[in-house]
């Protein structure tokens, strides 16, 4: 029997202003100077501010208040219909991300809070003649998102087409692979996941080819494919026996293809021939230069974050085009409309790049709290911490610790260190002391370099090693630990 059912369900969906925070959060120094220069030359309303001018030209924002002030009044009675939705759907997210919402319709007030006395944003430290100053290496020309931006443009899409391109391009890691899923990706931009998969499609036949794959099972398939003539044999072991060969079950795989295992060995040399990294090692790929994207110095009895953002621009709103966006009489209604979502996405911009560096603040701030003992001595003495100790404490969604801590650098009296470094579980010894993992992943790590080859210790047995020095362990945590360093199992590492 058929029945209707009526329900009400909260989702948060994230408004294109936290998209946007989202991304920039997660870039590193380097990439975020380049994204910076992209939208400059994207968004015509972006310019980078002269600071010999000390005028603000506050007429942009006074006319564009009175040019919206009508529109709002007319969508205000729609607005209050499903406000309250809206309202409770975002509530619940915690994370900083939301905070640009405070700031979709800022008055004159409001944006003087944002904007610098000469209507610039002041994305940099205040200059400190006491700071160290670091020297910045030369950045490459082109880099490897600027070559497959090149590569994205030349195929002249359609604008919807176009920002699903961008937004893969910007979400594919240091070794070449998408680091966002297909559905997630479809939900943040709002289109369909066929859509998604099309363009991915497109751009994993870039140079360098695969590019954007999901795994390696898929990258490796893709340069088999795209070879001329392809070779039917070592696609098929990639595609139908890619288990099996991962985990060197040879005789399998000439079994299930009636082969020998001379011609096996044919397609093995192939397939080891093959980059399993497409993005890594690219000649003018910038991030094989680690540049620190802040310091943390000692200062007496205390640590001072210093952010090495001295090449990041002071950005501000183009008042040039205000003559397009009032003059009523000559500029049409699409030129204006143009024109006001170009300065509307300017605004989050600027906003988003403020809420950025203040994010990154807040969390180091409390990562120097909670490691004082690592600053102040050194790296024997790193606590146990996982991102959420650090998110309850300032409030913020543990998705957004996770993207200020990844990919970005920490200069330190001890070395150069990537934030998310600090991050390890916490294993406690027979004596009651709590230790970070990363001690003990060095001491398997340390047990498998002075192994026997031809005996390579299995999990079991190094976590009785372990015991025995007083750290309790699970043979399913050694094995854990090694996955995590990338060690294969004893069988795959006799012989080698």
């Amino acid at each position: 029997m058929l029945s209707i059912h009526q329900r009400l369900v909260q989702k948060q969906i994230q408004s294109p202003q936290q998209v946007l925070l989202s991304s920039l959060l997660q870039l590193p120094l380097l990439k975020f100077e380049q994204r910076l220069k992209m939208e400059l030359e994207a968004n015509p309303m972006l310019e980078i501010s002269d600071e010999m001018e000390m005028e603000q030209d506050q007429e942009l924002e006074e006319n564009e208040e009175q040019e919206l002030k009508e529109e709002k009044e007319e969508k205000a009675e729609a607005e209050s219909k499903d406000g309250e939705l809206e309202e409770s759907g975002e509530a619940d997210s915690g994370d900083a991300v939301e905070d640009i919402d405070k700031h979709e319709d800022i008055d004159d007030s409001d944006w003087e809070a944002i904007l610098g006395d000469d209507g610039t944003l002041d994305t940099r430290a205040p200059k400190d003649n006491s700071a160290e100053v670091y020297e910045r290496p030369d950045i490459a020309t082109s880099n490897l998102y600027e070559h497959l931006l090149e590569q994205l443009h030349l195929l002249n899409l359609n604008l919807e087409d176009n920002e699903i391109g961008e937004y893969i391009i910007w979400n594919i890691n240091e070794m070449g692979y998408l680091a966002c899923d297909v559905p997630v990706i479809a939900h943040n931009l709002d289109v369909e996941e066929a859509d998604v998969e099309r363009i991915l499609t497109q751009i994993q036949r870039f140079d360098p080819v695969s590019i954007g794959a999901r795994n390696l099972q898929e990258c490796l398939l893709i340069q088999l494919l795209e070879q001329s003539p392809p070779d039917k044999l070592t696609i098929e072991v990639v595609r139908d026996h890619f288990e099996d060969f991962s985990n060197k079950r040879y005789e399998r795989i000439t079994k299930k293809m009636d082969m020998d295992i001379e011609d096996l060995r044919g397609i093995i040399e192939a397939i080891k021939h093959l980059n399993p990294k497409p993005g890594e090692g690219y000649v003018a790929f910038a991030d094989t230069l680690i540049v620190p994207d802040l310091a943390i110095v000692r200062k007496d009895d205390e640590f001072e974050i210093v952010m090495n953002d001295w090449n990041i621009p002071n950005l501000r709103i183009n008042s040039s085009y205000k003559t397009l966006l009032f003059d009523k009489k000559s500029t049409s209604r699409e030129t204006k409309d143009f024109v006001r979502k170009r300065l509307e996405s300017a605004r989050w911009m600027i906003n988003s790049i403020h809420q950025r560096r203040m994010t990154i603040l807040k969390v180091v701030e409390t990562l120097i709290e909670k490691q004082y003992a690592f600053f102040e001595k050194g790296k024997d003495h790193i606590k146990p911490m996982i991102l959420k100790d650090i998110a309850d404490e300032i409030n913020m969604d543990i998705s957004t610790v996770s993207r200020v801590t990844n990919g970005k650098y920490v200069q330190t009296e001890w070395g150069v260190f990537e934030l998310k470094y600090f991050f390890s579980e916490g294993i406690k010894t027979d004596s009651g002391e709590d230790v970070s993992n990363r001690r003990v992943k060095q001491l398997i790590k340390d047990i498998i370099d002075k192994e026997d080859q031809k005996k390579p210790l299995n999990d079991q047995r190094i976590a009785d090693m372990l015991n025995k020095q007083g750290y309790t362990l699970a043979r399913r945590t050694v094995a854990k630990y090694r996955e995590q360093m990338d060690i294969p199992v004893s069988r795959l590492r006799k012989g080698l």
